[in-house]
């Protein structure tokens, strides 16, 4: 797979990573991921909240005769709850014994404001913080960062982390464009990484992206890619049939051109996003 962006600290990956959020329980998960490594993939996505953990570690052994641990980019999470330091460091200590590894190469902050700690979350985050640049330090995770953080949540982290953030995985589709969010973090030297980059699937019944597919004869969901990967962010799709993992690793040998990618602008929408709880918090705070 073709690496496509480099962090702040010098860590390259991919094009494309893979998403496993909702991919499935069990050995259906097991499955999936086998498949997503063995089409290509050498980034996985994971989080503690997604409870598949030890299907994923499972996945990586199975396929350890393939390729090796070390040729593999896994990132997980720390949850709402387990925020704070000594929890985080926990968290992670479990991240890691579920998939079965000794490390990981990407931990991030899973939102910027938990439950019952709203008040204080600016606390609560630097604290969790702390605990990350610990784990960096001591090599146990090879790079940082945060998710769903918007720059008003960044901001009071930036000016007190010892180590910046190196990544904000955020939600980001062509319903949901986040561009201030988008901008800031790029003027930062923070990469951003597309979560549902497919609308949860709704993107198939946009008329705008049939009539682009058939444009540059390139499927649907190559497009979302394509747009994504030319605003200068990692997309994380997920599929779970060998086909789709095939066509959503590219080539991208393409380019949107201007007057396509401001119709595309046409489409954003401030409520584009997720029907999350925790987006409530995040805009309230």
């Amino acid at each position: 797979m073709k690496m496509g962006f480099k962090l702040s600290n010098g860590l390259e990956l991919p094009q494309v990573a893979f998403g496993t959020f909702n991919a499935g329980d069990g050995d259906e998960t097991v499955e999936i991921v086998e498949r997503a490594i063995k089409t290509g993939y050498l980034q996985i996505d994971t989080a503690s909240i997604y409870k598949n953990e030890a299907n994923i570690g499972v996945a990586i052994k199975n396929v350890a005769s393939i390729i090796k641990r070390s040729d593999l980019i896994i990132s997980s999470k720390v949850w709402n709850p387990d925020q704070g330091y000594e929890n985080t460091l926990e968290a992670f200590k479990k991240s890691c014994d579920l998939l079965q590894t000794d490390y990981l190469d990407i931990y991030l902050i899973h939102w910027p404001v938990p439950y019952g700690k709203e008040k204080n979350y600016q606390e609560v985050n630097c604290s969790t913080w702390r605990a990350f640049e610990r784990l960096y330090r001591e090599g146990k995770v090879k790079a940082i960062g945060v998710s769903n953080f918007l720059p008003r949540h960044l901001q009071p982290l930036l000016q007190k982390a010892d180590i910046k953030p190196m990544i904000n995985q955020i939600e980001i589709h062509p319903c949901y464009h986040q561009r201030e969010n988008v901008e800031f973090c790029q003027q930062e030297g923070i990469l951003v990484q597309a979560w549902s980059p497919f609308m949860r699937g709704n993107v198939f019944q946009l008329p705008l992206l049939h009539h682009m597919a058939e444009k540059y004869q390139r499927s649907i969901s190559q497009i979302c890619l394509a747009w994504c990967l030319q605003r200068g962010i990692q997309p994380i799709p997920k599929a779970s049939n060998e086909k789709r993992m095939t066509e959503n690793l590219g080539p991208f040998d393409f380019f949107i051109d201007n007057e396509d990618m401001k119709q595309m602008e046409t489409l954003d929408r401030e409520d584009g996003h997720a029907p999350f709880t925790d987006y409530e918090l995040q805009k309230k705070y």
